[in-house]
């Protein structure tokens, strides 16, 4: 992984196909990080990538020194990310999800109309803002002043033993 240049940052992440492939959305998430009030680390999806190139916002990513670009990152590069972030701004429900993780416990600033992870939303972990510019940079701003201790000890998405307890299962099921 890249060296951050930031000692405080955003995670972003975009790849949906209602967020990638239109160009109008796609420049309100790219003008977003662009004048974002903290630095943003973005690893950039192969696909968004191409998308950025052929609507002419990749060199504008690129200057951007409130951006860092990085390439796709391997799964436990991305959770030190995670780890280390202010918050995350992403259109991913998977990442909705596991920054509710007691490790983790991020705000999560979901760029969607909405979202299939909405006990996230209701445990205070994770807010709907869809893709308008305006309502993104709003709601960077108001999380970067939420305080970590705002958020619920708890997931909403049980207590992340789901591996133990699926080995327990095969243990008494299938070997005995």
């Amino acid at each position: 992984m890249n060296e951050i240049r930031f000692e405080h940052f955003a995670l972003v992440t975009a790849h949906r196909a209602e967020n990638v492939d239109n160009p109008v959305v796609l420049k309100n998430l790219v003008e977003a990080y662009v004048e974002a009030s903290i630095p943003v680390v973005y690893p950039v999806h192969p696909r968004t990538r191409k998308r950025l190139i052929q609507n002419g916002l990749w060199k504008k990513l690129k200057k951007s020194r409130n951006v860092q670009i990085m390439p796709p990152l391997g799964y436990f590069d991305f959770l030190i990310l995670m780890k280390n972030c202010q918050f995350i701004v992403t259109d991913s429900g998977g990442i909705q999800e596991e920054a509710t993780a007691p490790p983790i416990r991020k705000h999560v600033i979901v760029t969607r109309m909405s979202t299939e992870r909405p006990e996230a939303v209701k445990a205070g972990f994770a807010k709907v803002v869809g893709t308008e510019k305006s309502r993104i940079l709003s709601a960077m701003r108001e999380t970067l002043n939420k305080k970590e201790s705002s958020l619920p000890y708890k997931s909403p998405f049980e207590d992340g033993k789901a591996a133990e307890k699926i080995v327990n299962i095969i243990k008494k099921e299938v070997l005995f």
